[in-house]
């Protein structure tokens, strides 16, 4: 099921920004619910779970600019309409289900977020919504700093940090077992 409701954030992702991109191309003559329905259409074949992506969508939709209002203190430095598109819509959907949905864990939330944000965002995306995000969740009162949630790790990540582990212990082990060399027309 977690992966199916991933597979719908994707969806519900994708259906927001094109609402959110047309709407500011063609006014608010779009019609949404037809946008909503042909994306479901469309993936309802891998997304078992369409109320959720139909849930996420409209409530997202529907409460967009209380939850404007929410996202812009958390990130005082970066007004909304410099936020990329795509990181203002995931930060939408992260605080929408933080707020709205309590069967979904804050983690699981926020990470999800994330995921989203590095597939989809720029370099930084992930970083930036991950920090929004914990802000968010605290200021919601849903998680104290003690249970600060921290980004999953990519499978490139831990290797990383594995490999630089292993490079560290190396570097350790061969400072401790070098012996000084005398010189030889002193010794």
């Amino acid at each position: 099921m977690a992966s199916n409701r991933h597979l719908g954030r994707i969806v519900a992702l994708q259906t927001l920004y094109e609402l959110d991109f047309r709407v500011e191309v063609a006014g608010k003559d779009v019609d949404r619910t037809a946008i909503l329905e042909r994306n479901v259409a469309r993936y309802s074949e891998v997304v078992g779970d369409k109320e959720f992506v139909e849930r996420l969508v409209t409530g997202v939709l529907s409460d967009i600019k209380e939850l404007d209002a929410f996202i812009q203190p958390l990130a005082p430095e970066w007004p909304l309409n410099q936020i990329a598109r795509i990181d203002k819509i995931i930060l939408r959907m992260g605080v929408w289900e933080l707020k709205y949905t309590k069967e979904v864990p804050v983690k699981v939330v926020i990470n999800e977020a994330v995921e989203l944000a590095k597939g989809f965002g720029a370099d930084n995306s992930s970083k930036f919504v991950n920090g929004v995000l914990g802000t968010a969740a605290r200021n919601l009162g849903v998680v104290t700093g003690k249970d600060a949630v921290k980004p999953r790790k990519s499978p490139a990540d831990s290797k990383k940090s594995k490999k630089n582990t292993e490079n560290e212990k190396t570097a350790k082990s061969t400072a401790k077992t070098k012996t000084p060399v005398a010189d030889k027309e002193t010794a």
